[in-house]
């Protein structure tokens, strides 16, 4: 009989980790060959071979003379769990009008294992740095220097912040982040007052932008919108007010939204 222990850690578990380090590895060298998989992750390049070959079986992997790739399954699956997620569902035409109103990038945002993944972006007319922001799609953000990721902070459970903070910690991102627990916690708490966040060169050098989180009718934190755009366009009262009344105006939108949707 199994002991407890082997109950809890299986062998195939072991397996299953090793899969993921391939494949987030893959990604992180933007596709490799056996030799540079196996360095990469001090492993032996018949075990590495052996694992790229069940991988491509599986089409999540492809070949191209001797370089492996994640296959564009993971944007069918990727594009699977987008689609069914509420906020995703109910909040891409609020971001989409957003966009077109402040002619700058707007922005749907979540949280998930202490780190924002970010749903869905729209670029405005006037908008800047699209490379930048195209990137942000491909990769979790920290929650504590973006207006995003506060307005979701201030409202999730002190000890949920503190395990975040715990696992993430606060890294310095520009000169203006804030990297100190307790002036992080005074911030979230006039979020949580005036119902937005801001992002005040936090996160990039002249760029600013304002957040507000969307919570459905059990409090439930879902995830937050936001605008953001250049220090030279965003500042006086369109910083201090403009925007945050059109942005927690449709964060409200997609909250009724997601309640009518989800109304027993």
């Amino acid at each position: 009989m199994a002991s407890e222990r082997e109950e809890e850690q299986p062998r195939t578990l072991k397996t299953v980790e090793r899969t993921a380090q391939i494949l987030e590895a893959l990604e992180t060298l933007e596709g490799a060959g056996v030799t540079e998989l196996a360095d990469h992750l001090d492993m032996s390049k018949s075990t590495a071979y052996h694992y790229l070959a069940t991988l491509r079986q599986e089409d999540l992997v492809v070949k191209s003379d001797d370089q492996y790739d994640l296959s564009l399954q993971f944007l069918l699956s990727g594009e699977y769990v987008r689609n069914r997620n509420l906020l995703y569902k109910y909040g891409r035409e609020e971001v989409e009008e957003l966009a077109e109103d402040t002619g700058e990038y707007a922005n749907l945002f979540t949280e998930e294992h202490g780190v924002g993944i970010n749903l869905y972006k729209v670029r405005g007319s006037d908008a800047v740095g699209t490379g930048y922001q195209t990137g942000k799609l491909q990769r979790p953000d920290y929650l504590h220097c973006t207006a995003t990721g506060k307005a979701i902070l201030a409202f999730l459970p002190r000890e949920r912040v503190d395990g975040i903070l715990d696992q993430h910690g606060l890294p310095e991102q520009t000169a203006h982040t804030i990297t100190d627990r307790d002036a992080l916690f005074d911030e979230l708490e006039r979020v949580r007052e005036r119902g937005y966040a801001h992002n005040d060169e936090e996160e990039v050098e002249g760029l600013r932008a304002v957040g507000a989180p969307v919570i459905d009718r059990n409090d439930n934190v879902l995830g937050s919108l936001s605008v953001a755009g250049p220090t030279s366009r965003l500042k006086d009262e369109q910083f201090e007010s403009v925007l945050p009344e059109k942005v927690r105006s449709a964060a409200n939108v997609i909250e009724v939204n997601v309640n009518m949707a989800t109304h027993d």
